[in-house]
């Protein structure tokens, strides 16, 4: 019965993803054969992510905290971004996202595999971002501690920009005072919010 539920919820989920704007618009992210696993941001979501960052997306230094497919650090780079680190704990995923980048010749990704939680702890790294994606696999309590991590270790620019995608449920983040919450939908499963580090 488990193996039959599982291969009629794998048809709701995608099996590859387009970049839907800039210099890859288009471009298909193929996704591996154990996707039924993962949660891409939808087009639609991403669309309005990057419609919100448009302003300031160009040149911008990126930080996608849970890749996954890749789709927020590609769609990134395609519409400007100057860089982007992309931490992902699976190795499978890394190695997909590794293909699909060499295919698209995309060189300024780099994508790590590591757990997230791990590699903001590391104090020997000198760099602040402009723009951080925090989109982690919903109900484990990822989103607070990435952003206390954030903030206790000093990963982020003045007027830094954070995108938060989470479980919509009746729990209250506990956001940092020096951040002001910019945009925010609301959806039947999600809620997705950007906000900005003053």
């Amino acid at each position: 019965m488990k193996k039959l539920k599982i291969l009629k919820n794998f048809k709701k989920y995608p099996k590859k993803i387009r970049i839907i704007s800039g210099k890859f618009r288009s471009r298909i992210i193929k996704l591996p054969s154990f996707s039924y696993n993962l949660r891409p941001t939808t087009s639609n979501m991403r669309e309005t992510l990057f419609n919100w960052l448009n302003i300031v997306i160009q040149d911008s230094v990126c930080l996608d905290c849970f890749s996954g497919t890749g789709a927020l650090s590609i769609e990134s780079v395609s519409r400007g971004a100057k860089s982007v680190t992309s931490l992902e704990i699976n190795k499978n995923l890394v190695n997909n996202i590794k293909k699909c980048l060499r295919l698209i010749s995309i060189s300024n990704i780099k994508t790590i595999c590591i757990n997230s939680t791990i590699w903001l702890r590391k104090r020997n790294i000198k760099k602040k971002f402009d723009i951080v994606f925090v989109d982690p696999p919903f109900y484990q309590g990822l989103v607070q501690m990435i952003i206390n991590l954030l903030e206790e270790y000093n990963w982020l620019k003045k007027k830094s920009y954070i995108y938060i995608e989470r479980e919509n449920i009746n729990t209250n983040l506990i956001i940092p005072n020096c951040w002001i919450l910019y945009k925010n939908k609301v959806s039947k499963n999600v809620i997705y919010s950007l906000y900005i580090r003053c």
